[in-house]
Parts: C-alpha cells; sequence; structure tokens
C-alpha cells in the first residue's frame, strides 16, 4: 500500500468518530425535520404528509409569522451596528498600553460568559418600570422613566440595549484584531503627518475589515436566534412586540404541539439567514481590505 493511500485512510479513520456523531446528531435530526415541515405533526400520532400546507398558511393566513419576522428583522438591523461599533470603540480603548489594562479588559468581558438566563433577570430587574434601576436613577432627576418591558414603543429598544451588555465578546475579537496591525503603518502614517483620527479612518479601520466582515456574519445569525431574553422576561409581549422568530417557533413546536409547522418555521429561517450571510459575502469584497491583496 502507498504511502499516500495509508495516510488517507490513517485520516480518515480518525475523522470518522466526528463524522458519524455528527451524521447521526445532526445531520439525520435535520433531514429529518425538513420532511417534517411537510407534515402535521403533533408527537402522539404518526406525522401526516400535508404537502405544502405549511407553508402556505405560513405566507398567507398566519399574522404571527410575519410579525415575529419583522420583530427580529428589526432586533438586527439595530443590534448589530451598534454592537459593531460600540465593540470596535472598546476596543481600541482596551488596546492602550496603561497600568492595569488587563483587568479593565476582563470587568468587560466577564457579561459575555454569564449564563443567559442569569442575565435575563438581571436586566428584568435594571428594567422594572416601577423599581427598576434606570427608572430609579431617573427619578432623581424628576423623570418619569418609560415601562421599558410592559409599552410596545419601549420593548424591543429594552432587548437591543441589553444586548449591549455582551459587548465584551465581539471586543476581545477586535482587540486581537488590532493587535494584528502592524506598528509600521502607523509609524509611516506619523511620519507623514497624518494626524490620530485620519490614521483611525486610513489604517485601523480598512485593516480591521476582515474581523468587522466575521463578526457582523455572527452578529446576524445570533440576532436570528434570539430567545432567551424574550423567552425569560416578557413571554412575547407586550402585545406580541417581543415575539422573536426564535421564541415563536419554541411556542409552536413545544406549547401548541405543531412539530410539523415548526419544522417549516425553522427551515425558512434557515434559508433568510442563508440568503442574508451569502448577501453580506458577495458585497464584502466591496469594503472588506485583506493584507497582502488589493481586493477593497
Amino acid at each position: 500500500m502507498k504511502l499516500s493511500t495509508r495516510e488517507a485512510l490513517n485520516g480518515y479513520l480518525f475523522f470518522s468518530p466526528g463524522l458519524i456523531g455528527f451524521l447521526i446528531f445532526m445531520g439525520f435530526p435535520i433531514l429529518f425535520s425538513l420532511y417534517l415541515s411537510f407534515t402535521s405533526y403533533n408527537i402522539y400520532s404518526a406525522p401526516k404528509w400535508i404537502g405544502l400546507l405549511n407553508y402556505k398558511f405560513m405566507f398567507t393566513q398566519d399574522p404571527l409569522f410575519f410579525k415575529s419576522l419583522g420583530n427580529t428583522l428589526y432586533y438586527v438591523a439595530l443590534s448589530v451596528p451598534l454592537n459593531t461599533v460600540l465593540g470596535v470603540l472598546v476596543a481600541i480603548l482596551m488596546n492602550q498600553k496603561v497600568f492595569g489594562i488587563r483587568v479593565f479588559r476582563t470587568i468587560f468581558f466577564l457579561p459575555s460568559v454569564v449564563s443567559g438566563v442569569a442575565v435575563a433577570l438581571l436586566w428584568q430587574w435594571i428594567l422594572d418600570g416601577n423599581f427598576g434601576l434606570i427608572n430609579t436613577f431617573l427619578a432623581n432627576f424628576g423623570i418619569t422613566g418609560p415601562g421599558w418591558l410592559t409599552e410596545e414603543l419601549w420593548a424591543k429598544p429594552s432587548m437591543v440595549l441589553m444586548n449591549l451588555w455582551a459587548v465584551g465578546g465581539t471586543m476581545i475579537i477586535y482587540l486581537a484584531g488590532l493587535q494584528g496591525v502592524p506598528r509600521s503603518l502607523y509609524e509611516a502614517a506619523t511620519v507623514d503627518g497624518a494626524g490620530r483620527l485620519r490614521q483611525f479612518w486610513n489604517i485601523t479601520i480598512p485593516m480591521l475589515t476582515p474581523t468587522i466582515f466575521f463578526n457582523v456574519i455572527m452578529g446576524v445569525l445570533g440576532g436570528f436566534q434570539v430567545f432567551i431574553q424574550a423567552y425569560i422576561m416578557t413571554g412575547g409581549g407586550p402585545n406580541n412586540a417581543t415575539m422573536f422568530y426564535a421564541l415563536y417557533l419554541y411556542n409552536k413546536a413545544f406549547k401548541d404541539l405543531q412539530m410539523g409547522y415548526a419544522s417549516a418555521l425553522a427551515w425558512v429561517l434557515l434559508i433568510i439567514a442563508m440568503v442574508l450571510t451569502l448577501i453580506i459575502m458577495k458585497t464584502s469584497s466591496r469594503w472588506v481590505y485583506y493584507e497582502g491583496s488589493d481586493q477593497k
């Protein structure tokens, strides 16, 4: 047996446990959910094939489908840009060479590793309309704060505000990107007379675009999966203002036991996420700069 063939067989042998595990625990459920999306299934009885009726009902008769999708798109459209801007700014602050900077980095990063349920309960108290930290603070200045979680106007912005709590997770990635920028570029720009602001726009941002590209995609995908905040804090209210897509899917699957319809919702979500991801990737050539390449 040739050495290359033996090495290939050894590679497949070592890779096989992971592949088998993926096929059994992920591949099969994914394909089975596709089948279920064309059926009426309530767990207690066998799936009944109904063709495209789930999808027809979704797009023509289910108002909560568009409501939940709109809520989710609103959340993604606000949270991703805000998280990106704040993440970059915090990363720049954490990239300074000052005493105790590692302590500050740890402080900013810690909220991103706290349990999602614990964070939701904490923010439920912070945003409480009567006794919450924010409204209590505003009351000291004679300002009556809104019902952050009980008023339809403020419910979704409250979720976006809460999302900024975990900005430390993206901050760490941006910090790694910043530390990968060659110092020689800043030194050359300084010699040419470029100020801090010009260096930021012409060096820092272009060199960070691959990192921004990665975080934007991850932020969009994560935004479409927002669930814990609404489930714990509002249950989808008020008036379905925080009925996000993942929460609606969960309700259909585990409260209404409409597993077939929930599977159809899941596949529509997958397609929407894939389309948005492909759009971002296709447009990346216009704004993402890779060192050593003319792509921009």
